[in-house]
């Protein structure tokens, strides 16, 4: 097997990645000439603070997901919202070229929502999600409260470059 390219994302230096909202990658469709920006909405500083649990990556990901597809101007614009394999943070992923000052206010609402969400959480129920049980709110709201407070409303705005 030939040697492969170390993606890019490989070679961002998660020993310095602080929490914030990067544009990880842009894509363009030669064909259609679609274009969709993928962000890393990194919540914790990778390889320096504990990992998001499973459950509360799940409850991210159903809240999350339920506030963006409902969004009166971005619902169209939503491809995908979940969390990262590492889970130190999730991915969103919309059409167009977009800039990550201007995903901030959608980003700090869909967390302002999580952080103030009661009831029952959206697609949590058997037969619904294949995997039902694993959720936790209570910790989905406190890291949610975290990353306002912490990393998206700090004195000098949210860490938006790799990098910087």
């Amino acid at each position: 097997m030939a040697e492969m390219e170390k993606i890019a994302s490989f070679q961002v230096n998660h020993l310095t990645l602080e929490p914030g909202v990067y544009v990880s990658r842009i894509d363009r469709d030669p064909e259609t000439g679609a274009v969709t920006t993928t962000f890393d909405i990194r919540l914790t500083s990778p390889n320096r603070e504990p990992v998001l649990n499973t459950a509360e990556c799940h409850t991210l990901e159903h809240l999350g997901a339920t506030y963006l597809r409902n969004h009166p101007t971005w619902a169209s614009r939503i491809v995908y919202f979940g969390p990262m394999g590492c889970r130190t943070g999730c991915y969103l992923v919309v059409f167009g070229e977009v800039t990550s000052e201007e995903i901030l206010p959608l980003v700090r609402g869909l967390f302002e929502f999580v952080r103030d969400f009661e009831g029952e959480i959206p697609g949590a129920r058997p037969e619904e999600c294949g995997n039902y049980l694993d959720q936790n709110l209570g910790m989905a709201k406190w890291v949610a409260r975290r990353y306002l407070e912490r990393d998206l409303d700090r004195p000098d705005g949210a860490r938006t470059r790799y990098g910087a």
